[in-house]
This record gives structure tokens, sequence and C-alpha cells, in this order.
């Protein structure tokens, strides 16, 4: 009996990885840069965890958790309650309803299918910021954020297949 909690607390700590992950890389996206105006233009690196993982295991990645996280970047940087959230499930949606075509693609084809939800999420992001602040918004930091967030999902990819390859490998 104490193997077999052992064990089911071993699978649910693991099954945590990327919703920890995902949190993580909210932190990461935190951390104070000494670039003027780089706030602005830094990639959205929740998105990349939410499309990987929504696209790989989505088991492991729930609404729920999406929801959480999308509150956690909101709260964390002062936007609008709900706006990262919309967003952040709304590319889970879709990424989730093109899987079976995504999956077995080569990287490049599925770094495509990333370039096109990161402009179509920042469009979202930016057209409810815009909404939630009752005016236009500059969208020039917009094209620069998604542009930065397409640059930097081969590397989390990568890292994030790294964890599923190691941690999230059934005993």
């Amino acid at each position: 009996m104490r193997q077999s909690l052992l064990h089911r607390i071993d699978l649910w700590a693991r099954s945590l990885v990327p919703f920890a992950l995902a949190v993580l890389l909210v932190v990461l996206s935190l951390s104070p840069v000494r670039l003027p105006g780089f706030g602005a233009i830094a990639p959205w690196l929740p998105l990349i965890a939410v499309y990987f993982w929504s696209a790989h295991r989505p088991d492991l990645l729930p609404v729920w958790a999406v929801f959480l996280l999308g509150v956690f970047c909101d709260l964390a940087t002062g936007g609008p309650l709900g706006v990262s959230s919309v967003t952040l499930m709304l590319a889970q949606v879709a990424v989730k309803s093109q899987r079976r075509h995504l999956l077995p693609q080569p990287f490049i084809v599925q770094w495509s299918f990333f370039a096109v939800f990161a402009v179509l999420a920042e469009v979202v992001l930016l057209a409810l910021n815009a909404l939630a602040a009752s005016t236009l918004i500059d969208a020039r930091p917009a094209v620069f954020q998604a542009l930065s967030t397409i640059a930097a999902y081969p590397l989390f990819a990568w890292l994030f297949s790294q964890a599923q390859r190691s941690l999230l490998r059934v005993h």
C-alpha cells in the first residue's frame, strides 16, 4: 500500500510539470531586463507553454490550469483581469482542435503553426486590452511581442520536449 501511495504521489507530481513550467515562465518574464522598452516587446512565454502542452500533452494542462495561469499573468503584470485567461484559453482550444493535424508534422511546420497562433493571440490580447481600456492601443509593441514570442518558441519547445521525455515518461 505504501508503494502504491508513493507511486500515485509521484504520478501526481509529474502531472504538475507542465503547469509548474508555465508558471515559471510567467515569473521569468517578469524578471527585470535593463533594456528600455523591452517589457512591451518581450516574448509572451506563457503562450509558448500553453501551445506546446496543448499540442503534446493536453491531458496535463487542463482548461482550469490555463485559466489560473492567465489570472496569474494579469495579476503579475497589472493588466486587466481576465484578458490573459481568455486569450490563453482560446489559444488552447484552437491548438487542441488542430492537434491531430499538427503533431505528425516536422518541427518547421509546427513552428509555422505556432507563428499563426502567436499572431492571432496577440490580436485577441490587443483587442481585449483595448476593450478593457475603452481606447485604441498602439499595435506596434504587439507586433514586436509576437515576433519575439515566435523567435523564442524553438528554445522553449526543445526544453519542454526534454522535460516531457525525462519527467513525464510512464514507469
